[in-house]
């Protein structure tokens, strides 16, 4: 590998991952390499979250993990913000490398819902809430991205 192409691969950025946090299930999106595309990349039972991103940081370099803050419409904490909240802690204890910010998710699913209509899924398809949680963590990541790139 010449140096030139050394360096480059040094400077690469990492991925910024997006969590759409959920009692029961959590929707995860991603970007790539360079940040410019945000793609839904699963959903799994809360419980697992913890060690799947033990394994998907072992494998992938993330330089930002984004979770839903959830709010209500008069910005005040929605009544899962404390569960949330515990879960931040324990990222931060577990990953204390990686950094963590809250994100806006007002809307998320209600967009990612429209999002399924439009794209011409069918209603039993329509009716699944892992899906739903993937597309409102993709519409994180996508809008962050759209903020940060306008900045």
């Amino acid at each position: 590998m010449s140096s030139d192409l050394f360096a480059k691969a040094n400077n690469q950025k990492g991925r910024i991952l997006a969590i759409d946090y959920g009692a029961k299930r959590t929707g995860i999106a991603v970007t790539d390499e360079m940040q410019m595309i945000a793609s839904g990349l699963t959903t799994l039972a809360t419980a697992e979250l913890l060690g799947w991103l033990k394994n998907y940081f072992e494998k992938e370099k993330v330089e930002r993990v984004l979770i839903g803050d959830p709010k209500q419409m008069n910005g005040e904490p929605s009544q899962s913000a404390p569960l949330i909240n515990a879960f931040v802690n324990k990222f931060k204890i577990s990953f204390p490398e990686v950094s963590i910010e809250g994100v806006d998710e007002r809307f998320t699913s209600k967009m990612a819902f429209h999002t399924m209509i439009n794209s011409g899924l069918k209603k039993k398809q329509r009716q699944n809430k892992a899906l739903i949680d993937e597309i409102s963590a993709t519409i994180m990541l996508q809008d962050y991205l759209s903020r940060k790139n306008n900045l």
